[in-house]
C-alpha cells in the first residue's frame, strides 16, 4: 500500500454528522484549481473543468466588503451547475464578519475556505492571511465560529513554518478548532516574488501524517508527472495547482496546446460569462508569455497592454496563431539562432513559466547594484549628476521607466518636482507636468491627452462620449 492508498485510509470521518468532506461531499477530487485573486473567475474555471479539474476555488473575497457590497457579492457568487463541487474562499480577521459572509455564501458553494496563506503586503496591512498565523487564538475562534454557525464543511489554506513541528502543532489546533480539509502550501510566508523558491514537501508529508482530516497539497506543480509525484511523496488527498494551471489550463490532461487555443475557448466563455479585462489580458499574457518575450511579437504584446476589447483580444490571438500555426504543422521549421532560447518546448506550446532560484536573484541584484545604465530618455547611475547618491527606491523606479520606452518621460529641473496647481509631487509620467488628479482635471477641461496618464484621460473621454449620448438623446 503506498503512501497515498495509506492517507486516504487512514481519514476519519470527522465532519458535520460523521462525514468526509473530501470524499462525500466534494466527491472525492483530486485535481483543484487553487484560489487566485482576479484569475479564478467563472470563465476560468469553467475552462479548467472542461481539461481535467475536479474542484476550483473563487478568487480570494475580502469578507467585510462580501457583506456591504450587494454588487461585490453578486459577482463573486456568480456560478453555473457545471461549476461544481466549488468552494468560495474568504479573507478577514473578525469572527463575526467571517460568520456573515459564510452564511450569506454557502447556499452558493460546497465549502467556505478561510485564507490564512497569502503573503502580500496588503495582507499584512490588513491583518489577514498568512500575517494571522501568529495569532493562534484568534484563528481557533474564526474557525470554530464559522463551523459551527454554517451548515456546509469549513477548509483552511495556509502556508508552513519554517520548523515542521510548529507546522503540525499549526495544523492540529486547526483541525481541533473545526477545519474539514487543510489545503497545505509548502512554502512560508517569507517565500514570495523572486523569493519563492521550492516548496517543502516534506513539510506536507509530515501533517498528512499526523492528522486525520483531509489534506490537499499546493506547491511545486507544473505539470501533470508533479500531481502523482506529490501524491507518492505526501499521500495528500488532492493536489492543488495555481501558477501551473494558469500558464496552461490543460494541465491536468497532461497535455501542452498551442496557447491560442486554450485562449481561443476562454474568450468563446467570456461571451457568455463576461469578466473584466484586466482579468482577460492578465490570462492572455500568461498563456503568451513565452511568446511576447520573442521580439518579433512586440507589436502584439503591446497590443494587448494597450486595449481592452474583445475585438482587440482576439485580434492579438488571430495574429499569434497565424504567425506560429505553419510552424506548429510542421510547414515551416522553427529555428531561434539569434536569441537566447532555451526552452525545452516551442514558445507557442502551453508551458510553465519557471523562475530563477532566490540564490541566483539575490546574485543578479548584487552583480547590478551599482550597474550603470543608460536610456534615451533617463541616464540611470548610482549618483547624479551633481555627485548626490540615488536611493534604492529612486535608482529601481528610473529602471522601470526605462524599460517602458514608448511611455513619454519629462525632464524635470532640479528642485521644480511639485505640482504647477497643487502642493503635490508631479508625475514623470505626466506632459503637462501635474500630478494625477491635476492632470486628469486639465483633460477633461481642455479636452487634451496625456499620453503618460493615458488611461485615465481614456476613461474621461469614455465618459464625455457617454454623457454626450445622453444629452443627444434627453435634448431638452
Amino acid at each position: 500500500m503506498d503512501l497515498a492508498e495509506r492517507g486516504a485510509e487512514e481519514t476519519t470521518k470527522v465532519d458535520k454528522g460523521g462525514i468526509n468532506a473530501w470524499s462525500d461531499v466534494l466527491g472525492s477530487p483530486r485535481y483543484v484549481v487553487a484560489p487566485m485573486v482576479d484569475a479564478s473567475e467563472l470563465a476560468w474555471r469553467l475552462l479548467s473543468r472542461r481539461h481535467g479539474a475536479q474542484l476550483c476555488y473563487t478568487p480570494m473575497l475580502h469578507s467585510s466588503v462580501f457583506c456591504r457590497d450587494p454588487k461585490y457579492r453578486a459577482e463573486a457568487l456568480a456560478s453555473t451547475p457545471e461549476d461544481r463541487p466549488l468552494i468560495v474562499q474568504f479573507c478577514g480577521n473578525d469572527p463575526e464578519t467571517l460568520l456573515k459572509a459564510a452564511l450569506l455564501a454557502e447556499s452558493y458553494c460546497d465549502a467556505i475556505d478561510f485564507n490564512i496563506g497569502c503573503p502580500q503586503a496588503i495582507a499584512k496591512r490588513g491583518h489577514y492571511g498568512a500575517f494571522l498565523q501568529d495569532d493562534w487564538d484568534l484563528l481557533k475562534e474564526i474557525v470554530s465560529k464559522i463551523s459551527k454557525g454554517i451548515r456546509i464543511p469549513v477548509t483552511c489554506k495556509l502556508r508552513v513554518f519554517s520548523d515542521i513541528n510548529k507546522t503540525i502543532e499549526y495544523a492540529k489546533m486547526l483541525e481541533e478548532a473545526g477545519a474539514s480539509i487543510l489545503t497545505v502550501h509548502g512554502r512560508t510566508r517569507e517565500q514570495k516574488g523572486p523569493l519563492t523558491g521550492v516548496a517543502s514537501w516534506e513539510h506536507i508529508r509530515a501533517v498528512r501524517r499526523s492528522l486525520k482530516i483531509p489534506i490537499f497539497a499546493n506547491g511545486n506543480i507544473q505539470y501533470l508527472q508533479d500531481v502523482k509525484k506529490c501524491v507518492e511523496e505526501t499521500g495528500v488527498e488532492a493536489v492543488m495547482s495555481a501558477e501551473g494551471n494558469l500558464y496552461n489550463p490543460y494541465i491536468f490532461e497532461g497535455t501542452y496546446p498551442p496557447s491560442w487555443e486554450p485562449a481561443t475557448e476562454y474568450l468563446d466563455l467570456l461571451e457568455k460569462y463576461p469578466t473584466p479585462s484586466s482579468f482577460i489580458r492578465g490570462h492572455l499574457f500568461k498563456l503568451f508569455q513565452h511568446m511576447f518575450l520573442l521580439t518579433e511579437n512586440a507589436t502584439e504584446r503591446a497590443n494587448l497592454a494597450e486595449n481592452s476589447t474583445m475585438e482587440s483580444f482576439r485580434n492579438v490571438v488571430q495574429a499569434l496563431k497565424d504567425r506560429y500555426l505553419p510552424y506548429h504543422e510542421g510547414h515551416l521549421i522553427w529555428r531561434r539562432n539569434n536569441e537566447d532560447y532555451n526552452l525545452e518546448l516551442p514558445p507557442w506550446l502551453c508551458q510553465p513559466y519557471v523562475r530563477h532560484s532566490p540564490e541566483e536573484y539575490i546574485n543578479k541584484i548584487e552583480a547590478n547594484k551599482f550597474q550603470t545604465i543608460t536610456d534615451a530618455n533617463v541616464k540611470r547611475i548610482s549618483e547624479d549628476q551633481h555627485g548626490n547618491q540615488i536611493s534604492r527606491k529612486r535608482l529601481k523606479k528610473l529602471r522601470r521607466i526605462a524599460r517602458r520606452p514608448n511611455r513619454p518621460t519629462v525632464h524635470i529641473k532640479r528642485g521644480s518636482n511639485l505640482c504647477e496647481n497643487c502642493p503635490n509631487p508631479l508625475s514623470l509620467k505626466c506632459e503637462y507636468q501635474s500630478c494625477r488628479q491635476c492632470c486628469r482635471n486639465k483633460c477633461f477641461a481642455e479636452n487634451l491627452d496625456c499620453t503618460g496618464h493615458r488611461n485615465l484621460t481614456k476613461t474621461r473621454r469614455k465618459m464625455a462620449i457617454e454623457f454626450a449620448k445622453q444629452r443627444n438623446n434627453n435634448p431638452s
